[in-house]
């Protein structure tokens, strides 16, 4: 899978309704999830600004501090892979209070993994507000490139892999998972099957 990221001066000028939209899918079976969850991303020369869009009759979010786990309760994910191998990775959560986790993660690819929540992007920063419809919130999320160690900034053409998700627990508190390349498991560290990240300027 492949999601082509478009490159702009300022964010604030981006129209949201024209950036490439993407939708999450059940992360087992690939089918349509029961709530609706859309993404869509751009980069500017410091930074790469996500926005998910998520419908969501029933939140679950208890969790005040930045890196408990919030995987625990509804949060919404990416995994940025700049270097390309799997074996090492950042991972992004934000719940729907705005609450943060940031980790490094070191995976072995078989099975076992390092999560590494000392890690900080310092400049990692979201805002959680509720969508134009009832019943729908939305995310937007800013991760600069300085946070990303030695990634860099990325140039015009670069591939980075990665991943967008999202767990969501409904009223009968039964967890349901999605993703936007589905690992084919109840687990999102896959990075066989994360797609790929464009950055495209033009």
């Amino acid at each position: 899978m492949r999601y082509i990221c478009r490159y702009t001066d300022e964010v604030s000028r981006v129209k949201w309704e024209d950036v490439q939209v993407s939708y999450l899918r059940d992360v087992v079976s690939a089918d349509a999830p029961r709530l609706e969850t859309r993404f869509r991303a751009c980069w500017t020369a410091d930074s790469l600004h996500i926005r998910y869009e998520c419908e969501d009759d029933h939140v679950v979010s208890t969790m005040t501090r930045r890196d408990e786990p919030l995987y625990e309760e509804d949060v919404v994910e990416v995994f940025l892979d700049p270097f390309g191998g799997g074996t090492t990775y950042y991972e992004f959560e934000i719940s729907p209070r705005g609450v943060l986790f940031d980790a490094l993660i070191h995976n072995r690819l078989d099975g076992n993994k390092d999560v590494v929540t000392s890690w900080i992007a310092e400049g990692f920063q979201a805002e959680v507000t509720k969508g134009i419809d009832d019943g729908w919130l939305v995310y937007d999320v800013r991760i600069p490139f300085a946070d990303l160690d030695e990634a860099g900034v990325p140039h015009a053409g670069a591939v980075w892999h990665w991943n967008v998700f999202r767990i969501d627990d409904d009223r009968d508190g039964v967890r349901h998972y999605s993703a936007w390349s589905p690992t084919g498991l109840v687990n999102f560290h896959v990075p066989q099957q994360f797609g790929e990240l464009v950055f495209v300027k033009e």
